[in-house]
């Protein structure tokens, strides 16, 4: 452990008072699907707790994602996950999917990114909105995403009701391909196209769909930890402007699974190591992991204490 670090957890007086080297652990992080640019990042997260806790190992588990991956928080079969910030907000208050069942110690260790749901259909199938899903055969994401069920719930919302088709990303860019889907949906970048929407592109045109104004209206009132982005005209080649919901993304514990120590730990090994995160993701080289964790509370995203320690000291 270096200087640094063990100033900060004495002067926390959270952490061990002695100061002594802590002991090696072995962590298992929820991902996501394997498939994923989010599963790169991931692996390269795992990398860069590790260089910060030597001795440790960080475990990569691909899971369906945000919902799937706070369900096995609950049963403790990860210590850490990735977590869409709309789906921590309602696990915590027990909303939504997590209702009666609130997972009130849920807390983010650090963010890396916000992400934007891409809504993407083939340019052939004809449709050009969201009431255009209507009856049409669609995936709307892995079982257990938070793109699966921030889309479910929306067209649930706008009265909408495609013929939901569920399986694996591969399973639902190859059905896109063959024209058994008209589509489907996906949380990526807000910056560049998701890895797998530009692997489907050198082969099929595609097609981004927005969401209008009164659209966005009710997805605020009723669905807590979703804003909107504005994608411009041809991110998509060929495609308008369009909005689509924006939600930030966190790697969350539990206390009742991750001490102080070892929070400030992991958030510190993403901090002091990020390199290892840019060299997989260059975009994130300006991104201010401090910051935007710290700026979280807004969005009703609690810290993890021990990490918060951290994030304050490096912002």
């Amino acid at each position: 452990m270096n200087f640094r670090m063990k100033t900060l957890f004495v002067g926390a007086a959270m952490l061990m008072a002695s100061g002594a080297p802590s002991v090696a652990q072995n962590l298992s992080l929820g991902s996501t699907n394997s498939t994923s640019s989010h599963y790169q990042i991931a692996v390269a997260m795992a990398q860069a707790i590790e260089a910060g806790m030597p001795g440790s190992t960080v475990t990569v588990v691909e899971t369906g994602a945000s919902v799937d991956n706070v369900r096995r928080l609950v049963r403790g079969e990860i210590d850490l996950g990735l977590v869409a910030g709309d789906v921590f907000v309602q696990a915590r208050l027990g909303l939504g999917q997590f209702e009666g069942n609130a997972v009130e110690d849920l807390v983010a260790l650090y963010p890396y990114s916000d992400s934007v749901l891409n809504v993407s259909v083939r340019a052939d199938s004809g449709i050009t909105d969201l009431a255009g899903l209507d009856g049409a055969s669609f995936s709307p994401g892995i079982r257990g995403s938070g793109a699966e069920l921030l889309i479910t719930t929306s067209l649930a919302l706008f009265g909408i009701e495609p013929d939901y088709v569920y399986g694996t990303v591969t399973d639902a860019v190859e059905g896109t391909r063959n024209q058994q889907l008209v589509g489907y949906s996906k949380y990526g970048a807000a910056d560049r196209l998701d890895a797998t929407l530009r692997e489907l592109m050198t082969s099929v045109d595609m097609r981004i769909l927005g969401f209008t104004p009164e659209q966005q209206a009710l997805i605020r009132a009723n669905i807590p930890g979703v804003g909107f982005a504005t994608l411009p005209a041809d991110f998509v080649p060929g495609n308008p402007e369009v909005a689509t919901p924006s939600v930030p993304i966190v790697y969350a514990t539990r206390l009742s699974l991750m001490d102080d120590e070892t929070a400030a730990r992991v958030a510190a090994g993403i901090g002091d190591h990020r390199q290892i995160l840019v060299d997989v993701w260059p975009q994130l080289a300006g991104y201010n992991f401090g910051a935007s964790m710290l700026a979280s509370d807004e969005a009703g995203i609690s810290v993890h204490p021990g990490a918060r320690t951290y994030w304050e000291a490096n912002h």
